[in-house]
């Protein structure tokens, strides 16, 4: 069954993690989406390992895991952009699509004649969606940014970590996110740009020109911790594993690792606390209400942990499992794809490369996107590099096979 975005071409012009994963998420959805690299060394990422992809043989290709994480439902296009029958090459299919995504630095593609101005002289309904680190314009507009600064800069790294020695905690410092946290947001909030723009285009008939910036995104990011700094006045602090507004709610020790447990309001607290043995701590005048037990939340953290310690994580996941209690195992990676509901929902994808492009399984994870009508499809493994160059070529611009052998010293196809 096709996808819902099955109707539409994406010419993707970008590498490393944001713009790849719009367009790998509008691939998902169904969109043809051809990707153009340097036929040299290709996305960036392709050489970020290990791990590396394995062929049909088991053996190590040039492709690393990392690449695979965002490059599924794509065709494979090499174009030497620095060359001026590449730059016309890529005009060419700019017209034949109905989506850019882009993430040059501001001002690169101008001097190739592939900014939005220029493309959309030739396709008026071009939706052309740019993303940079900082935007494009202001004081930083020019400047090259990446997950970690913007992460910094914006603000995540000063309230992630654990409190400091001082406050009671166990200090570290600021903490960045591991996942690159920003780059994922940014390329989300593309997608939900793209596809609006498009909608848009039912009704004017034209495209426009998409700014997404890392540094908006993880600004916006900071959701609830943004709204009550500006109503307070107050800046938010590392906390750890803990809410800052609900207490308990947070890791704890137990006799063999660690958990979650949680009680978002009083009826869990009195629940948890008679499930923990001790009902009537519940009702203790500094763990009576909410308002009590974050006031008291450093006293509360140590008389928990001291019943949580007597017994094992499995033993509390049992004894907490039917009665409405906020908690959770704090699972690894083989955990996460051995959880019950992990399986059943089949978040593990196994997709095979054709065995022109040497084969091989690679294992990913499934789109969380559910529709009952037009759900996600899964048609094309991470392509190996250049895979699709004269298919495109000939399906997309209709080239004959002298025009593509003419155009070697541009793609290398």
């Amino acid at each position: 069954m096709a996808g819902p975005l099955a109707h539409l071409r994406v010419l993707d012009l970008t590498r490393v993690l944001a713009g790849p994963w719009c367009t790998q998420t509008l691939g998902d959805l169904g969109a043809d989406v051809i990707k153009i690299e340097r036929p040299d060394t290709g996305d960036d990422t392709r050489a970020w390992g290990p791990a590396w992809l394995s062929d049909s043989d088991g053996k190590d290709t040039e492709d690393s895991a990392y690449f695979s994480s965002c490059n599924r439902n794509k065709r494979s296009v090499t174009v030497d952009i620095s060359k001026a029958e590449g730059q016309a090459l890529l005009r060419e299919l700019a017209a034949k699509c109905d989506i850019l995504v882009e993430n040059y630095k501001l001002g690169d593609l101008k001097r190739y004649g592939l900014d939005y101005a220029s493309l959309a002289l030739i396709n008026p309904k071009l939706v052309y969606c740019s993303i940079t680190a900082y935007g494009q314009d202001g004081p930083y507009a020019h400047r090259p940014g990446y997950d970690l600064l913007c992460q910094a800069e914006g603000g995540l790294m000063a309230i992630n970590g654990h409190a400091d020695v001082d406050k009671g905690g166990a200090g570290g410092g600021p903490v960045k996110v591991v996942i690159a946290v920003t780059d994922v947001l940014s390329g989300l909030n593309a997608t939900i740009a793209v596809l609006a723009a498009i909608e848009a285009r039912h009704s004017t008939g034209r495209g426009q020109h998409i700014d997404i910036a890392l540094l908006d995104s993880i600004v916006q990011f900071g959701a609830n911790q943004i709204a009550t700094y500006f109503i307070t006045g107050k800046l938010p602090e590392r906390v750890g594993n803990a809410h800052v507004n609900l207490a308990p709610y947070q890791s704890f020790k137990t006799a063999d690792g660690y958990m979650i447990v949680g009680a978002g309001n009083d009826g869990q607290w009195r629940k948890l606390a008679a499930a923990m043995g001790v009902p009537e701590m519940a009702f203790q005048p500094e763990y009576l209400e909410m308002k009590d037990r974050n006031a008291n939340r450093p006293q509360l953290v140590i008389d928990l942990e001291a019943i949580l310690t007597t017994q094992s994580t499995e033993f509390w996941l049992d004894k907490f499992g039917s009665l409405g209690i906020p908690h959770a195992p704090i699972n690894t990676y083989d955990q996460v794809f051995a959880h019950p509901q992990v399986q059943h929902r089949e978040l593990r994808l196994d997709m095979q490369r054709p065995a022109e492009q040497g084969g091989g399984n690679i294992a990913m994870v499934r789109s969380p996107i559910r529709m009952s009508e037009t759900p996600v499809t899964y048609r094309h493994a991470p392509p190996v590099k250049g895979s699709s160059t004269m298919d495109v070529l000939r399906d997309v611009l209709g080239k004959s096979e002298a025009e593509i052998d003419a155009l070697k010293a541009v793609t290398g196809a």
